[in-house]
């Protein structure tokens, strides 16, 4: 009975002792409220947010991102070679077994020193079988900490994984936006340059005919080249966007299918939510403190070298001359044996690498910091966006329809004489660059709503994330884009 409590009492003993510090969470100075508050919100954090668009086109190639993404394979890759350095580090807690076995023939040289046990003339043979064991106590908790501090390394490469998942739905839904907003602007170019041939060829007439005068062809025809020079511009842009989306779906660049045109698009809800809770829904944050617990551990690492350390070794096998005898009683060999090993004079290496893990602890939970105070920027800043381009838009949508009143009415004037085509050419020159920012600034609007959803995080990434490893059981095929 008294041997159990002096057993038990030694485990907890060895247990209970760990040198380093225990990680606490960091206090953190969270705003109690946003800084740019929206009146009509809803808790949408944890939903598929891309599909309020509203088009399926959208949402798989979203699916096929997920699933397709090399940034995402990549992040996958480094959790396994975590979760193996983990096992590695983990495997230190345990006993180190190992098997041998060998055959040797070994011949004395005649012109050598006299032989113990065997003739010149007949070689000696050598049999060996053994296990070897070894194990070292972990008593001050250097290799707990390590293990601690591996786990937090897997965990740590996990929210990595989840913020790529994050910025890759983020980046695709927006470069399609991108991409439908550059479709309308081409869609107004062309109107526009089409309208302004019309024009142009009714002026050549014109003027053969002696009616208008060589100016007003000469700016006829530098509005219709204004804006036939538009075009190429815009669908530069859009090829570079279609590139840039198939780099995104883990394709070689090429043609993106559509959907619906951004003016059928449908705009998504502002989701709700309090500044804390960015703590549990961002990715980088967590990331952020998982290196921060792991830097944390690696303190105690380093600190448990001062310590001495004690190790078991332990041997069993058999030896013999003859094969046919090696596992007999008289062939057995054993032995064990206790290691003490404690640092007497290391000339200053264990205090240099306890003060190098304090330093890169010190700079993570600045990190950490640092992290917080930009998760909570960057929200403040996409709702303060949203706010502000849904604004300029209300007033751009003012604007067109004005300069479009303007337009008819300078060319109706200019027809019945009562001005000169000047006047036109500044109308609807005007009405061009105001449609093109129009068409933008929607863009943009559709862009700062997505900005809010990534900036928040949420359960949506778990979602996306069992769609990119395939483990989502609703329906959400990526057969349309794939069809298109």
């Amino acid at each position: 009975m008294r041997e159990r409590i002096i057993i038990s009492a030694l485990v907890l003993f060895i247990q209970g002792c760990m040198i380093g510090p225990d990680y606490r969470r960091p206090t953190v100075d969270t705003p109690q409220e946003w800084r740019f508050q929206e009146q009509e919100t809803r808790e949408l954090v944890d939903t598929r947010w891309w599909e309020q668009f509203g088009d399926p086109v959208l949402n798989d190639l979203i699916a096929i991102g997920l699933a397709e993404n090399k940034d995402v394979k990549i992040a996958a890759a480094r959790i396994e070679q975590f979760t193996g350095q983990y096992i590695t580090t983990r495997a230190a807690l345990f006993p180190q077994i190992d098997a041998g076995a060998s055959f040797g023939r070994q011949r004395i040289s005649e012109k050598g020193a006299a032989p113990l046990s065997s003739s010149v003339e007949n070689p000696a043979d050598a049999y060996l079988a053994q296990f070897a064991a070894s194990w070292e106590i972990d008593l001050w908790g250097k290799l707990r900490r390590a293990k601690e501090s591996a786990r937090a390394d897997i965990l740590s490469s996990q929210e990595a994984r989840r913020g790529v998942i994050l910025s890759l739905v983020s980046s695709i839904a927006t470069g399609y936006i991108n991409l439908r907003d550059l479709d309308r602007q081409l869609e107004i170019a062309q109107a526009t340059v089409r309208s302004r041939e019309e024009s142009y060829t009714i002026f050549k007439l014109r003027f053969t005919g002696g009616i208008v005068s060589d100016l007003e062809l000469s700016q006829v025809k530098s509005q219709y080249e204004e804006a036939l020079a538009t075009i190429p511009v815009i669908r530069k842009s859009i090829a570079q966007q279609e590139n840039a989306l198939s780099v995104l779906l883990g394709r070689n660049p090429g043609p993106i299918p559509r959907g619906k045109t951004i003016e059928d698009l449908a705009l998504p809800l502002v989701p709700a939510g309090l500044p804390s809770d960015l703590l549990a829904r961002r990715p980088d944050i967590r990331q952020a403190e998982q290196n921060l617990i792991s830097a944390n551990a690696l303190i105690g690492v380093a600190k448990a070298q001062y310590f001495p350390s004690i190790s078991l070794t332990g041997l069993f096998g058999w030896s013999s001359t003859d094969i046919s005898r090696l596992f007999m009683g008289p062939a057995q060999t054993w032995s064990y044996a206790a290691q003490v090993a404690a640092p007497i004079f290391k000339g200053g290496a264990i205090y240099g690498q306890v003060k190098s893990a304090e330093a890169y602890q010190k700079q993570l939970l600045i990190v950490y910091q640092q992290t917080i105070q930009n998760a909570f920027r960057d929200v403040n800043d996409a709702l303060i966006d949203r706010k502000s381009t849904m604004e300029q838009l209300e007033i751009q949508n003012k604007q067109v329809e004005s300069l479009g009143i303007y337009a008819r009415t300078a060319r109706l004037r200019y027809e019945n004489g009562y001005t000169s085509y000047i006047e036109v050419l500044d109308a609807e020159r005007s009405l061009f660059n105001a449609q093109l920012s129009q068409a933008q600034t929607k863009g943009f609007l559709f862009q700062s709503v997505i900005s809010i959803y990534k900036s928040m995080g949420g359960g949506w990434v778990d979602k996306a994330d069992k769609i990119a490893s395939g483990t989502d059981s609703s329906e959400n095929g990526h057969s349309g884009a794939n069809n298109q």
